[in-house]
């Protein structure tokens, strides 16, 4: 069973991976597209809604797409002021159960965000404001992609946490 575990979770970081690499470069727009929109505005007077409402919108993609590379790469918050004292059969049983309850909110995330998105799309949601960015619904279809990845890299971490766990006591659970 486990080759198969070891798979699904390098498939799933793989993905994860590419997909947070990717992200670095929305970070590096954003800075870009706000420097240009704080230059013009207090050089020249011009501002744009379409232009600030996509730095929201970039922003959003950034957290969205960036959380489940956090948590591939361990740059997730975690009181290891606790963790740090706990015996390794208790360690695995907490990894065991933040994977599961990052799947659960994740798909939980998914579930609710659907409709909202679908809502959004139907009606042919635009910016309330002249100017701004029309398809609204893009934006918010993130959402459910995000927290997808976000199932996806629990998953992957559940198979790491289950791996870890099978191979310290040579094939035993510890």
């Amino acid at each position: 069973m486990h080759p198969l575990l070891l798979k699904i979770a390098l498939r799933i970081e793989g993905l994860i991976d590419f997909t947070g690499k990717a992200t670095s470069y929305v970070a590096l727009a954003i800075v870009g597209l706000i420097t240009v929109n704080v230059f013009l505005r207090y050089t020249m007077s011009i501002g744009s809604v379409w232009a600030q409402e996509l730095e929201w919108h970039l922003l959003a993609a950034l957290i969205l797409f960036g959380m489940s590379y956090a948590l591939l790469r361990g740059d997730n918050v975690r009181v290891d002021l606790f963790y740090a004292n706990y015996s390794p059969k208790t360690k695995y049983r907490v990894d065991i159960l933040s994977a599961v309850l990052t799947i659960i909110v994740a798909l939980l995330f998914i579930y609710l965000s659907s409709s909202y998105v679908v809502q959004s799309f139907s009606i042919g949601e635009m910016s309330p404001d002249p100017g701004g960015i029309p398809y609204r619904w893009i934006v918010k279809g993130l959402i459910p992609i995000g927290f997808a990845l976000l199932a996806l890299q629990g998953v992957g971490e559940l198979c790491r946490v289950i791996l870890n766990g099978y191979s310290t006591k040579g094939g035993q659970h510890v």
